[in-house]
């Protein structure tokens, strides 16, 4: 495996930590990982790259071995304003390639549209956006955050990292067992007693008591002046659990002007996972041409 190093920047009050594999500065790429993930997930796609390039991958707030947010919930608004700073730490003076899988996509889809000016490419993989709402949904979708407060639950440990892999290899029977054992010692911290706990603030299973607004997320992807290459998964049940029927699907691309669109084969949501050398091929040749 590629070896990374550790940097630590003062991002909005949080000690945010990004992953770098060290590479050629005009070959560089950020990479943004999804909901109840960690930059380490993104090892095996880094691997697969046949150039030398230079990645980054932070850990979202409240993930991994960056500090939780100093709230009891998370908002796409705060990844947006992460993202905007630590860009100007890893690369200032120019625009950037940037991947993002899942959250990560959607995170980096809305930025490129807000901040075009400073994305060159875009990579979204599995980032299809979130179902759509309207407004009479928002009562009890208030109250459901407000029940969801009180109760406050943490994540259930595991008996150890085996068992943590165990659980990763049921919930994606593609994921080999040395990588499933790779990424439990990543997502999951050892506590005195030996259980492991995933490195992640429960907060994040809090609904978001704010609506999806489809139309301003549109609105922003409208912006979008970078090529996008748009990537999902052959077996992916996100379409499904959004609740988005073709047509759908079809129209959310089209809000962006410059787009080719891929699907790989035997792969599910966690693509990068699943098939990395395919991923890895299909980033290189877009961000290189």
């Amino acid at each position: 495996m590629k070896d990374s190093t550790a940097l630590y920047f003062d991002v909005r009050g949080l000690r945010y930590h990004v992953r770098h594999w060290q590479g050629d500065a005009g070959k560089r790429v950020v990479l943004l990982h999804g909901w109840m993930d960690v930059s380490a997930s993104f090892q095996f796609l880094v691997d697969a790259l046949r150039l030398d390039w230079d990645v980054y991958a932070p850990d979202w707030r409240g993930y991994g071995l960056t500090d939780w947010g100093k709230s009891d919930c998370y908002w796409f608004a705060d990844y947006v304003a992460d993202l905007d700073l630590l860009l100007e730490r890893i690369q200032p003076e120019a625009p950037v390639n940037l991947a993002g899988h899942s959250l990560g996509g959607n995170v980096a889809a809305l930025y490129a549209g807000v901040r075009p000016a400073r994305v060159r490419r875009l990579v979204n993989l599995e980032g299809l956006g979130m179902a759509p709402t309207r407004a009479e949904q928002a009562p009890k979708r208030y109250g459901l955050w407000l029940d969801e407060l009180r109760e406050n639950s943490g994540f259930r440990p595991y008996a150890g990292y085996g068992a943590l892999a165990d659980r990763l290899q049921k919930n994606n029977p593609r994921l080999t067992r040395e990588r499933a054992e790779f990424l439990a010692r990543h997502w999951g911290r050892e506590l005195p007693d030996g259980r492991v706990l995933l490195r992640g603030d429960p907060a994040h299973k809090i609904v978001n008591p704010l609506l999806y607004r489809y139309e301003e997320a549109r609105a922003c992807w409208n912006e979008v002046s970078a090529p996008v290459l748009w990537v999902d998964a052959a077996e992916s049940d996100t379409l499904k659990r959004i609740g988005l029927d073709e047509a759908q699907y079809a129209e959310r691309r089209a809000a962006f002007g410059n787009l080719r669109h891929v699907t790989v084969r035997d792969a599910g949501h966690m693509l990068h996972h699943d098939q990395p050398e395919q991923v890895a091929r299909l980033m290189e040749e877009f961000l290189l041409a």
